[in-house]
């Protein structure tokens, strides 16, 4: 079975965002890129599950201008058998990209496609689920942990939800997107990353995929967040419960927490609200 990973390239994790003084998005100029944390995570499954015998080929794919070619070879290193660059320029939407991995998938017949469950450049979370839709595929989202079933040609994923944890069984070929909690992407060793450089990366268009880029979406600005205020040490319970009922805006305190307050130490130096929770530090410890 083969295996197509789609990696993203993003402004590195570790950098922070600047936005562009015209606002029209982020400032990428002379910015650190590295692969999307997420796509690393999907990449590594799919190195594991080749190296337990449950595929026999990875093949690495990504879209966008010609620097994708230093992501793709990160993840030729890292231990992808093949690469392969769809060069475009200019700006792509979810449903682009989805339609340029659609034409991959039709050529390639994977019989499972591993991506990231979102970029961190733009946080769409889109491109799994219009991939899976556009194949008609089945799909898990945000999986912390896929077992390969290659007898009964399923794949088990267990995912994180806000009341806990679901599993799936998709039967195959099946799309997969990743979360953080699914494992460890390994490091690239040297060895590996040299060789990955004379590495042949096939290169196609949009057009050889007969794939029409057009969007009807449009950036309309891009701001930073507001800046949060600096918190306040207080110097009594009084004062805490006082901005708490005034500038909090909160209705009422509860019983419990009106107690909890009332009940804490003279020793108490600062104290944090949150929900039904009061923390307290007090002096000489941490």
């Amino acid at each position: 079975m083969k295996i197509m990973v789609a990696v993203k390239r993003v402004i590195d994790y570790a950098v922070k965002i600047r936005v562009k003084p015209d606002k029209s998005g982020v400032e990428i100029s002379n910015v650190k890129m590295s692969m999307n944390p997420f796509c690393e995570i999907a990449l590594e499954e799919a190195l594991r599950i080749k190296e337990s015998g449950g595929a026999s080929e990875v093949v690495a794919v990504s879209v966008g201008p010609a620097q994708c070619v230093d992501t793709l070879r990160t993840g030729l290193a890292m231990g992808a058998d093949r690469a392969i660059h769809v060069e475009f320029p200019g700006t792509l939407y979810p449903l682009s990209i989805a339609k340029i991995l659609k034409a991959l998938v039709d050529a390639e017949k994977p019989g499972l496609v591993l991506l990231g469950k979102q970029a961190i450049d733009d946080d769409c979370n889109q491109t799994g689920q219009m991939i899976a839709g556009l194949l008609k595929w089945p799909q898990g989202t945000f999986a912390s942990k896929v077992v390969l079933d290659k007898a009964n040609n399923v794949v088990t994923v267990d995912r994180e939800v806000d009341g806990g944890l679901e599993t799936l069984c998709l039967d195959l070929p099946a799309v997969i997107t990743t979360d953080l909690r699914l494992n460890q992407p390994r490091y690239a060793t040297l060895p590996n990353i040299m060789k990955a450089k004379s590495k042949v990366i096939k290169k196609v268009s949009p057009q050889d995929l007969n794939v029409e880029i057009r969007s009807d979406l449009e950036v309309v600005q891009v701001t930073e967040p507001p800046k949060r205020k600096a918190g306040v040490i207080l110097s009594s319970v009084d004062q805490l419960i006082d901005k708490l009922k005034n500038e909090a805006r909160l209705p009422t305190l509860t019983p419990l927490v009106e107690s909890a307050a009332t009940s804490l130490p003279s020793t108490t130096r600062a104290v944090n609200y949150a929900g039904e929770k009061l923390t307290a530090s007090r002096s000489g410890i941490d």
